[in-house]
Parts: C-alpha cells; sequence; structure tokens
C-alpha cells in the first residue's frame, strides 16, 4: 500500500524557519530512483513546485524560494525533507511531496506527472 505522509508544517512569524519531512513507502519502484518534489498551493492559486531532488541527489528550486529553502533527501528512510528559512508571509501554503518515477526531474515543470501525492501539511507564515 502506498503512503506518503508530510509533516512539520506550523504557523511561524515572518523570518523563522520550519523543517518539513514526507515519509514514502510502498512505492512500486526503489525510493532512490525517484525524483522527488516539493509542491505548495495557497487558497484560491494553482498548485505550483517548490523544489526538487533526483536520483543523483542534484537539486532544483523555484526563483520564489531558492536561497532560503534547502531541500534534501535520505534514501535509508525514505524521506525527504525541506528546510524553510527565512520564510514570508507569501510561503503560506498547503505543502505536498510528490514522486515522479523519472529519476532525473526533467518533468519538474509537469505537475500532473507527479504520483503518490500526499495530504499534505499546512504552513502559515504571519508578518
Amino acid at each position: 500500500q502506498v503512503q506518503t505522509v508530510e509533516s512539520g508544517g506550523a504557523s511561524v512569524q515572518a523570518g523563522g524557519s520550519l523543517r518539513l519531512s514526507c515519509a514514502a513507502s510502498g512505492y512500486t519502484h526503489t525510493y532512490s530512483t525517484y525524483c522527488m518534489g516539493w509542491f505548495r498551493q495557497a487558497p484560491g492559486k494553482e498548485r505550483e513546485g517548490v523544489a526538487f531532488i533526483d536520483d543523483d541527489f542534484r537539486t532544483k528550486y523555484a526563483a520564489a524560494v531558492k536561497g532560503r529553502f534547502t531541500i534534501s533527501r535520505d534514501n535509508a528512510k525514505n524521506t525527504l525533507y525541506l528546510q524553510m528559512n527565512s520564510l514570508k508571509p507569501e510561503d503560506t501554503a498547503m505543502y505536498y511531496c510528490a514522486a515522479d518515477d523519472v529519476g532525473g526531474c526533467d518533468r519538474s515543470d509537469y505537475v500532473e506527472l507527479f504520483v503518490y501525492w500526499g495530504q499534505g501539511t499546512q504552513v502559515t507564515v504571519s508578518s
């Protein structure tokens, strides 16, 4: 049974930090072979990609978060992380993780190609 469980969301003041986690289990292929991504969706907005890490640990970030967020993965624990620093009110959203079985993250612009979505974890940043 596939499970993806995000955690770590909270309400914080602007300038604060949070670390999100995403625990995966039951994926069809070995976890380490997946491109893993963090996405977010604010009320009334489309879901957008935030950060991605491929099967060779190469990373890419959305311009809005580059330099403030860091994505990492622990393949031994089947867990994905997102360290978020210098948080801004515009970072407020539900955060999700998901997987693409094309490991190189070349398809990161295509949200619809990602699978194994979790329920999300809420991040709220107040000014």
